[in-house]
């Protein structure tokens, strides 16, 4: 009776510790929110923002896709930087270019065009707010329409020469567009990260929005997959660039980025990247 009284006592405690470490962890997690809540996100503007312009997104997602199509429309139409991000919900760290350091999420633009591009990894505990106020922003702006892009990660990426870019939209309207545009629109499934929530929460305020999502790599930087969104991009809204540099540059920009892929893959994990691969219930 002794030894069997004693088992069931260390049973129970090891319940009970069990579920005290739980409860320690809820406590952590809810103090971890409400302390991110009450962290200030500032847009810093270095010169006017223009009214109802296309506003391209390209925050770190599976293969970069977005961050290297920003990146390269940058590069390619010259554009200059307007505003940037503040926030201490973002790692303490600066980009440095040319010896100068700079914030790591930029707006560039010109009179009908805002692009933003992340050069670090959107952390997984600040990403709901951190995009809920880019398009708090980007409606404060009268943002013509909002073009998140991104990639769907595919098994097989290796065995595929041309890249398929599905697009989503925010409305019918904008689904619409798609199709009349020869877009494959991406009718069933699950988005997950940034460009999910800048497309949840553009429909949510009534802002035209369109997702251009490219098949690409999971863990590797793919600017192929880049230069299939920005031709898609090119069908939808007319804003051409060329690609080429994308393809010729190819080894050098996989290169470049693969610090950057590694830190969001790390993100991309805590935001339950993997459930894009799965069924939605709702038939």
């Amino acid at each position: 009776m002794t030894v069997h009284f004693i088992l069931k006592l260390g049973a129970c405690l090891n319940r009970i510790w069990v579920y005290h470490n739980l409860f320690v962890k809820l406590l952590i997690t809810k103090k971890t929110r409400e302390d991110s809540l009450a962290v200030p996100i500032n847009f810093v503007e270095k010169s006017p923002i223009p009214s109802g312009a296309t506003m391209l997104c390209g925050f770190p997602d599976v293969g970069l896709v977005g961050v290297l199509a920003s990146s390269h429309v940058i590069s390619e139409l010259n554009l200059v930087e307007m505003a940037y991000v503040d926030s201490d919900l973002l790692p303490p760290i600066v980009v440095l270019h040319e010896g100068l350091p700079h914030a790591p999420i930029r707006i560039f633009g010109n009179d009908d065009l805002l692009v933003t591009i992340a050069e670090t990894a959107i952390p997984a505990g600040g990403v709901q707010r951190l995009m809920r106020s880019f398009v708090e922003w980007g409606k404060s702006k009268n943002v013509k329409m909002m073009i998140p892009i991104g990639g769907i990660p595919v098994q097989n990426r290796q065995d595929i020469e041309e890249p398929k870019v599905f697009g989503t939209a925010s409305s019918l309207d904008m689904i619409k567009l798609l199709e009349q545009k020869g877009v494959n629109v991406l009718k069933e499934g699950y988005m997950v990260g940034p460009q999910a929530l800048i497309m949840r929460y553009c429909a949510e305020r009534s802002i035209p929005a369109i997702a251009l999502l490219a098949q690409s790599f999971y863990n590797y930087p793919d600017p192929e997959a880049s230069a299939a969104t920005l031709n898609q991009l090119a069908k939808v809204t007319g804003i051409k660039v060329d690609v080429s540099k994308l393809f010729e540059k190819g080894e050098e920009i996989r290169l470049r980025a693969k610090d950057v892929m590694k830190r969001t893959q790390r993100e991309l994990t805590k935001m339950k990247k993997g459930q894009e691969y799965d069924l939605p219930l709702y038939v």
